[in-house]
């Protein structure tokens, strides 16, 4: 019984991501036995469910109760009683009709090189009763930035928060070595699925390069094509290996203010 609760929990929480074989690579757990939990022949060990735990954003009642019952909101640091009004439920509660879930590729001007631009790829998901943004810095962005960096250090994880015109997001790195704020709003200009806006890193105004730049979102939503494109081509591009319409959201030649 706890077996299969466990394994149905686990089905649903991997249902989003395209790849098992991608996710177990992400976990660091050995397909096989990844297999044998989602079938319900076989529980993790305490070490691997913090692991899982961790990755889904979820506690160890995973293993008793169905995943629907944990989607309550506890009471938390948004909704402590000094912030509740500001950023408790009504700005956490984000409807898929505003931003949906799935995955994203985003487009912006490099900080650091003002030719080239970061393409990337961010999965949105939700988990009790929060939506969370979550990707990986692309490899080859950060060599040109000389800097070598592996799959804990790349990671970056936030949470989006409705606002009047769109949504926000706070988004920083393990540890929090580092931050952005994001805002996007929706754009149906050019096709449905869009949403532009401007991303800001907290470096001191005395480092080099930019600290805020226009960005865009694409929602991919589940299309497997796209998303394995995005993910090969995550990284660092010119302007002419981008799509046009991309270009024209980012509004290259006007003053970001």
């Amino acid at each position: 019984m706890l077996r299969g609760i466990f394994g149905r929990n686990l089905r649903l929480l991997s249902a989003p991501y395209a790849s098992i074989a991608a996710l177990c690579r992400e976990l660091g757990i050995n397909r096989t036995q990844f297999n044998r939990y989602l079938s319900g022949e076989s529980f993790p060990r305490p070490d691997v469910l913090h692991r899982i735990c961790l990755f889904f954003a979820v506690d160890a009642r995973v293993l008793l109760e169905p995943v629907e019952s944990l989607n309550r909101r506890d009471t938390g640091l948004l909704d402590h009683p000094m912030v509740q009004e500001f950023f408790g439920r009504a700005p956490t509660d984000v409807p898929q009709s505003v931003f949906p879930s799935g995955f994203f590729r985003f487009i912006r001007r490099s900080f650091m090189n003002q030719d080239l631009f970061a393409v990337g790829l961010v999965h949105v998901s939700r988990q009790a009763g929060y939506t969370f943004l979550r990707g990986y810095e692309p490899r080859s962005a950060l060599r040109h930035q000389g800097i070598s960096m592996g799959p804990s250090e790349r990671e970056f994880r936030g949470v989006v928060m409705r606002q009047q015109d769109g949504v926000m997001a706070i988004v920083a790195h393990r540890g929090s070595h580092s931050s952005s704020f994001n805002f996007l709003t929706p754009e149906r200009t050019f096709q449905h699925g869009l949403w532009e806006g401007y991303a800001t890193r907290t470096v001191p105004e005395r480092m080099t390069g930019r600290r805020a730049t226009r960005m865009i979102y694409e929602h991919l939503g589940s299309n497997r094509t796209l998303i394995l494109e995005t993910a090969r081509q995550a990284g660092l591009a010119t302007a002419s290996e981008l799509p046009a319409y991309h270009i024209n959201l980012l509004r290259l030649e006007e003053e970001f203010r």
